[in-house]
């Protein structure tokens, strides 16, 4: 009997030492901020990160561990996502360089050149023609490296007698007649003019286009309102989202992900009117 509980207790023993083996093995291939970095940076760019090149080694080194091996970890949104919105707060910064660069990572990590194209086109209701031409330049300029043919195929799918009424088909569901609403009243009722073209620009001649969905186009919004510090549009726009089938996790994910690009307090002010939002 003693032989056997003497025996019991080694083979416990083997056990446990075997599962504290396994445990330090797995925290030994717990794969590091520096290692998630390189490997999304390969990913997304076809070079080394952390290399001790350049000017700056530190300041590269501090800012690549920290968006690539930590931002994009936040959260269940795929690499191709994550680009796209980055591409859209640098195109709303007109951070042109930076630009370029994460339109090729975007190409890289599987996005289309419509779907990129797509991203650009619609920002010009949010932050104006004259930048969004800039973006479109860069876009263009990178497509030309890669040898992608430009002009792309058209994705318009609306005829011009019906931009109002698509558009409003578009955005009753979203946002109501808050705009609408919003602006009555102006001398000679031109408020009223305002929420048309908004109806038939925004709405109208960008939603309507091929190329993203609306659950995709009203999730980068949420990256350019965050960008610009607009808490006011941005909290309209978290409700669009949360209709057009967004999670509260997905925009959240979204703004974290704008955060090395714009800096705490806009992301802050952002994650606040999302919190706002929610708890209404």
């Amino acid at each position: 009997m003693m032989n056997f509980i003497k025996r019991g207790l080694a083979l416990l023993i083997v056990v446990l030492l075997a599962q504290n083996m396994i445990l330090a093995k797995t925290e030994d291939n717990k794969m590091t901020r520096t290692d998630i970095c390189k490997e999304n940076y390969k990913t997304l760019f076809g070079g080394e990160a952390l290399t001790p090149t350049g000017d700056d080694p530190e300041m590269m080194a501090i800012l690549q561990k920290y968006i690539f091996g930590e931002v994009f970890t936040v959260g269940e949104l795929d690499i191709k996502t994550r680009e796209m919105i980055t591409v859209t707060s640098l195109a709303v910064q007109q951070t042109l360089p930076q630009l370029k660069a994460h339109i090729n990572g975007a190409l890289n990590a599987g996005a289309t050149p419509v779907e990129l194209r797509e991203v650009i086109y619609q920002l010009a209701p949010f932050i104006g023609f004259p930048k969004t031409l800039n973006a479109l330049g860069v876009l263009n300029e990178v497509f030309k490296e890669r040898g992608i043919k430009t002009p792309l195929p058209s994705t318009a799918t609306i005829k011009e007698e019906e931009r109002y009424a698509k558009g409003l088909e578009i955005q009753t569901p979203l946002y109501g007649d808050e705009i609408k609403q919003a602006l009555s009243g102006l001398p000679e009722d031109m408020g009223a003019d305002a929420a048309r073209f908004l109806t038939e620009v925004c709405f109208g001649d960008f939603y309507t286009r091929e190329g993203l969905d609306i659950k995709t186009r009203e999730l980068l919004f949420v990256a350019a309102l965050a960008t610009t510090g607009n808490t006011a549009t941005l909290k309209s726009h978290i409700k669009g989202n949360l209709k057009a089938g967004n999670s509260k996790e997905t925009i959240t994910a979204a703004m974290i992900q704008c955060l090395p690009y714009i800096g705490f307090p806009n992301t802050i002010a952002a994650l606040k009117t999302l919190k706002e939002v929610i708890a209404e």
